[in-house]
């Protein structure tokens, strides 16, 4: 019987010893002793005496397992938590609506989408938090527009639509899982409390040795195979199996040979954890060093046994320093990140001032809100994308956030009701223009009806806003009123196209009468009859739009009959200008005549800003020593100042007669 015992000692202390040299990581969770009795390895041996002096230190070794203890203990009971380390969470707060709906829609499609049920539940935070903020905003911008206390506010958006269709299907797949998960927890835990009762039962002097290790061997499997159990239950149940595996071990003390071998087994596995655990003291990642601290731990507990009472205090000790190292580590990278968030709390809180600041500044004018608004908009994007703040301040730093965009919110909205007055008059006013446009869109008196639709369309230009509820509908009536008139205009001009086409003919015909035409040599004589040939051909009215390079031949034999006449530049330059002027009246082309009235101005301006210059450098001259002798310049200066005065009264006289031009 002794002798069987020790040869399934001594397999598998071979086994373990063949895994010497791989990761320390996974060695343990090869291991698989005869005699599998773990020490609870939340608190030293109960022999251990603690001294005051040692009280402290005990004290924040336990923090630090207790810490791994719970987590340990959570894992156990669900396994989906403990890919959660493999998905970093992100900065949520600073991603915009449409950005946490697309991230939303990719974790919810990952199959593995529990186990990103935290970043899932801190997308929904910050989604809501978000889209609430919207609706208030929305909210009181109805009721700024909106005085009829009847009228309920609505509002509808794709955004929320979607984030519901995507987080359903998440909260579908959690409570699947979490009822499928209670009841497999209820079931593993009532199993592993019949294994721990028939753990009891084992210590019996009656029974054969060999079944009973047999028997103890099935329990052992059957514990290891018996699942997750509720978290809670987690190491009350360990810790008792512990205590009753010690007690049938101690129960076999008859055979010391087999025991003191386990021990030394046992004692190798734990080596080998602490060796790998002071190589995590040092590991960069402490995040991945403590993660694989937890695993090293849970081995500790679940799946290695006790080691004798000479070594057992001393082991444990420096798992237990260790691990209290690798907690201090991970407290300083907290308090490096708690750094980092205060940080971006003085942010935060130096935006959120700036909003306070806008939300008093007194704006008198759209325009100028426009601005505030943008100011707003870019404080609340550098708001969301400023970072994390301290969890202990968080919603009270968005509260603050909440309350000054609502104050200022509040404060644009004041301004636009006491503009509301103004829109409803102007809303009035261009009511009227519609009822006019439509009394008179059906009018046949066109040469009249048009000046006036056009003049009511300029009015129309010239009101300010009305009320974005009444806008689209008022200008689509005014819109299609004055489209429907001048369509039917269009008409009636195609209809008098016919009377443009007889005017071509004519010109065409007149043109080759003109070619002929020969100069009498009597100045009077000629230019009257190059007047009464201007006059003829007006006479003969507008020609088709298409065929109106008729009138450049008519003006280029023109130009010939000027250069043969012998008129001055200026008397050519206005009978010239005169015609063109004519053309493009009777063309009724009003941007062209305002075109030429603005170029004739700023000819103006530069002419006579030429001769005060001109002017100013004869002072220059004038007042030098050798001022009486007029040299060349001076006379070339003289000269070109009476040239730029000529001009000027062209230019002047040609702007005089284009404001005298009536268009009808």
């Amino acid at each position: 019987m002794l002798e069987e015992k020790n040869d399934n000692l001594s397999r598998h202390e071979n086994e373990a010893d063949g895994n010497v040299e791989k990761n320390a990581v996974t060695v343990a969770a090869d291991i698989d002793p005869v005699l599998e009795t773990v020490e609870p390895a939340d608190f030293p041996a109960e022999d251990n005496v603690v001294t005051p002096a040692d009280s402290v230190s005990e004290t924040k070794n336990q923090l630090a397992l207790d810490a791994i203890s719970e987590t340990n203990a959570a894992e156990s009971e669900d396994e989906t938590l403990k890919e959660r380390h493999d998905n970093p969470m992100q900065d949520y707060d600073s991603l915009s609506l449409e950005e946490l709906i697309d991230e939303l829609q990719r974790l919810v499609s990952n199959e593995k989408i529990l186990s990103f049920k935290d970043h899932i539940e801190e997308i929904k935070k910050a989604f809501l938090a978000k889209y609430n903020h919207l609706l208030e905003e929305k909210k009181e911008e109805f009721l700024a527009e909106n005085q009829d206390p009847n009228e309920e506010f609505h509002y509808h958006s794709p955004l929320k639509t979607n984030f519901d269709k995507y987080y359903s299907q998440f909260r579908d797949a959690k409570n699947m899982h979490f009822k499928s998960l209670q009841t497999n927890l209820k079931t593993n835990l009532e199993n592993r409390l019949a294994i721990v009762e028939e753990l009891k039962e084992l210590i019996d002097p009656q029974a054969n040795i060999k079944d009973t290790l047999k028997h103890f061997n099935d329990l052992r499997e059957r514990w290891k195979n018996a699942g997750a159990i509720p978290k809670d239950k987690y190491n009350h149940v360990w810790n008792n199996f512990h205590f009753h595996v010690e007690n049938f071990y101690d129960y076999l003390h008859l055979d010391r040979e087999a025991r003191d071998l386990d021990f030394k087994h046992n004692l190798e596995q734990k080596q080998k954890i602490v060796s790998r655990v002071e190589e995590l003291v040092i590991e960069a990642d402490v995040n991945k060093a403590f993660r694989e601290l937890q695993d090293l731990h849970r081995i500790w507990k679940e799946d290695i046994g006790p080691v004798s009472k000479e070594h057992r205090d001393d082991i444990w000790n420096k798992f237990s320093d260790l691990t209290k190292q690798m907690h201090d580590k991970r407290e300083v990278l907290f308090e490096n990140q708690r750094g980092t968030e205060l940080e971006n709390l003085e942010k935060k809180k130096d935006i959120i001032a700036k909003i306070e600041v806008l939300a008093s500044e007194k704006v008198n004018a759209h325009s100028q809100w426009l601005a505030q608004i943008e100011k707003i908009e870019a404080l609340r994007n550098a708001f969301f994308s400023a970072g994390k703040v301290p969890s202990d301040v968080n919603e009270e730093t968005w509260a603050s956030f909440k309350t000054a965009v609502r104050n200022f919110n509040s404060f644009k909205n004041s301004f636009y009701k006491d503009i509301k007055k103004d829109q409803n008059e102007n809303l009035n006013k261009k009511m009227a223009l519609v009822a006019k446009a439509k009394e008179l869109q059906e009018s046949t008196d066109f040469a009249v009806t048009t000046a006036v639709m056009k003049k009511i369309q300029d009015e129309w230009k010239q009101i300010g806003h009305v009320p974005r509820k009444y806008s689209d509908k008022i200008w689509k009536e005014f819109k299609d009123a004055c489209n429907h008139y001048f369509d039917k205009l269009k008409e009636q001009q195609n209809e008098d196209n016919s009377e443009e086409v007889a005017a071509f003919d004519s010109k065409k015909i007149y043109l080759e009468t003109l070619r002929a035409f020969e100069l009498t040599g009597d100045h009077k004589i000629d230019l009257d009859a190059i007047k009464l040939h201007i006059e003829t051909w007006k006479n003969f009215g507008k020609v088709p739009f298409p065929r109106r390079h008729i009138e450049g031949k008519f003006n280029k034999i023109l130009d010939a009959l000027f250069e043969k006449l012998s008129l001055s530049k200026k008397d050519t330059d206005m009978i010239r200008f005169a015609n063109r002027m004519d053309n493009l009246s009777e063309s009724h082309d009003t941007r062209k005549l305002d075109n030429e009235k603005i170029f004739l101005m700023r000819k103006i301006d530069e002419v006579q800003n030429e001769i005060f210059q001109l002017e100013n450098n004869i002072q220059f001259f004038t007042n030098t020593r050798n001022a009486k002798k007029e040299n060349s310049i001076v006379l070339e200066v003289r000269k070109n100042i009476a040239i730029h005065k000529e001009s000027l009264d062209i230019w002047k006289e040609k702007l005089k007669q284009l404001r005298n031009i009536k268009i009808e």
